[in-house]
């Protein structure tokens, strides 16, 4: 909760006089209860002289009293404490609160500190636990002498009836003091109103002038700090307004540029820091906030795009081009121009255009790639064709020994061409979105072992082991089986190429999560994890497994992934190095 600075002040002032009271509440309490323990003593001392005085009388005039016993009763009457008289030989003659047996049963008061000190000098008094009343006493003993019985007086008093009093002077003071307290925060309540009133009414008009409304000025006119305040804010509501009609003039000018350019763009003054960046190009750099006042160096970790706008601001003449590779948020190459705004031959600044030229420079990337990919792959069978086809023409053909041996090796080339050619139309379709497929309900079950069956002469070849586990109450999924089996072909022939001879290949299907996983899992050479990554990827290869028997276009596995993601799926693949590779997609169940 916000408290108002009238609340603060009077809370501080309470805290203030409340400690203050609290140190004088504790000061006077222990003097009070002090007082009123000397008090009380100094009563006691003087009944003990009347008790005393009593005795003596008594012993003179023995006629007017019934014995020690009776007498001490009557002075404890009178003077309102316990009254007890004691022999020489500390013997108990007579005590105002025992009677008959219980006064013949009081031990020996001789050794008692209070009766040990007045037979020393007179009077003695002591404070301890009585232990015939179970009591703390505070004690006063008074020695009295008569030539017929000598002997000791004692008043006793419990020490509750001294507490009982200080507890009644502490009450008195407590309600005194919290009178005070009360009183005291209702004027300093009175007094922070008045103070802070001229604050409250500054406060209020610079919230106007926050929002925008000059038309409130402070109406205190007092000649102190609060007056002077009272100017200044004055002054400065004049002085925020002419600024900010300024500002907003310039503002809507540049905004109606920079609204109006799909690129980024970023002007900086003469020094090179930056007043504008407009909110295209903060996304293309991955600004956070205004950048406004610093150094591009300090706002984008790109070393290129300072010394853009240095050399624009040092050479002042004509447009600045350079391409920048950005690194971070993520990876852009952007096409930047730079121009310098000079005012009467003097460089005020500059404008940056940023064109994203990223998904432009990734084309050409993949178009060269696949430029330099598919050279690769054509020019090997070609070269074979060639170069045995040559050999034939030169006169091989005579001899019918070799002549059938090249016949095979150029026919063999021949449809590894033709493989080639059909998986890049294949990718070409796919990528295009011309790939037509007809998704319906069907057995995976089906295609699985239908899969498997075609395979199982080429693996009986190798003496490798083909076997399929699928359960019998495995869904059916919504997929194209003819795609589906060309995404089973693909795994299964790569999973026999590299798998020894005495392997297995293993084919399992698992309802998961709405959708059906299927493994394709072999015993074969594994992939190292660096290459796992990329095994999905037009025309990459796993280096050390490129020998002329496990030849292939490099294009089966990217046409997996794009057929099962097509059909909604995922693909991915797991490998121990030496020991076997998993690969693995999933279906979505028809009834999803």
């Amino acid at each position: 909760m916000r408290l108002g600075i009238h609340y603060r002040t009077a809370v501080a002032f309470g805290a203030v006089v409340a400690v203050i009271l609290c140190v004088f509440y504790a000061y006077l309490s222990s003097t009070l209860e002090k007082h009123a323990f000397q008090r009380t003593e100094a009563d006691l001392h003087k009944e003990a002289f009347v008790a005393r005085t009593m005795l003596e009388k008594e012993v003179l005039a023995p006629s007017e009293g019934g014995g020690p016993d009776s007498l001490a009763n009557e002075i404890g009457r009178l003077l309102h404490s316990r009254v007890t008289v004691i022999d020489l030989e500390g013997n108990v003659l007579g005590d105002s609160e025992l009677d008959g047996e219980r006064l013949l049963q009081v031990e020996n008061h001789l050794y008692r500190p209070e009766v040990q000190e007045a037979l020393r000098r007179d009077t003695g008094e002591s404070e301890r636990f009585s232990t015939t009343l179970r009591k703390h006493m505070l004690y006063v003993a008074a020695r009295f002498h008569n030539p017929g019985m000598e002997g000791v007086v004692r008043l006793a008093m419990p020490l509750s009836d001294v507490a009982l009093v200080s507890q009644r002077l502490r009450q008195v003071l407590a309600g005194a003091l919290a009178l005070v307290f009360l009183a005291t925060i209702a004027m300093s309540f009175v007094v922070s109103a008045f103070v802070s009133r001229p604050l409250k009414e500054m406060s209020s008009v610079a919230r106007s002038i926050a929002t925008g409304d000059f038309s409130r000025y402070p109406s205190v006119t007092s000649r102190d700090e609060v007056g002077d305040l009272s100017n200044a804010l004055r002054h400065m509501s004049d002085q925020v307004r002419l600024r900010l009609q300024e500002v907003v003039s310039s503002r809507s000018r540049l905004e109606a540029v920079l609204l109006s350019m799909f690129d980024g763009v970023m002007v900086v003054d003469a020094s090179g820091t930056i007043l504008l960046m407009n909110e295209t190009l903060r996304s293309l750099l991955g600004v956070v906030g205004d950048p406004a006042g610093r150094k591009p160096l300090e706002v984008v970790r790109n070393a290129d795009i300072q010394e853009v706008v240095d050399t624009t601001l040092r050479h002042a003449g004509g447009v600045e081009a350079r391409e920048l590779t950005l690194v971070v948020p993520v990876e852009r190459t952007l096409l930047v121009h730079a121009t310098p705004v000079v005012q009467e031959g003097k460089s005020e600044g500059a404008v940056l255009v940023f064109h994203d030229i990223s998904e432009l420079r990734r084309l050409e990337k993949v178009r060269q790639d696949f430029v330099a990919n598919i050279s690769h792959e054509l020019r090997t069978p070609v070269c074979s064709i060639k170069g045995y086809a040559e050999t034939l023409l030169d006169g091989a053909l005579d001899d019918r020994e070799h002549a059938r041996d090249f016949l095979n090796i150029i026919h063999s080339d021949s449809e590894r061409l033709a493989r080639l050619i059909d998986d890049i139309l294949d990718i070409s379709r796919i990528e295009s979105g011309g790939l037509r497929m007809e998704p319906k309900p069907c057995s995976l079950g089906e295609i699985l072992r239908r899969a498997v069956s075609a395979l199982e002469k080429p693996a009986g070849e190798k003496r490798i082991r083909l076997t399929v586990d699928v359960p019998a109450n495995l869904p059916a999924v919504i997929a194209d089986q003819n795609r589906i089996d060309q995404v089973l072909s693909n795994l299964l022939d790569n999973a026999l190429k590299y798998t020894e001879s005495g392997g297995t290949v293993t084919v399992t299907a698992r309802q998961h999560d709405g959708h059906v996983r299927v493994d394709v899992t072999d015993t074969g050479v594994g992939i190292l994890e660096k290459d796992l990554t990329r095994v999905f990827e037009r025309f990459y290869r796993v280096a050390g497994q490129q020998s002329s028997e496990r030849a292939g276009t490099g294009l089966g596995l990217s046409i997996v992934k794009h057929i099962v993601q097509a059909h909604g799926g995922q693909v991915s693949a797991q490998s121990v190095y030496g020991r076997g590779s998993t690969f693995s997609f999933t279906l979505p169940t028809a009834g999803r």
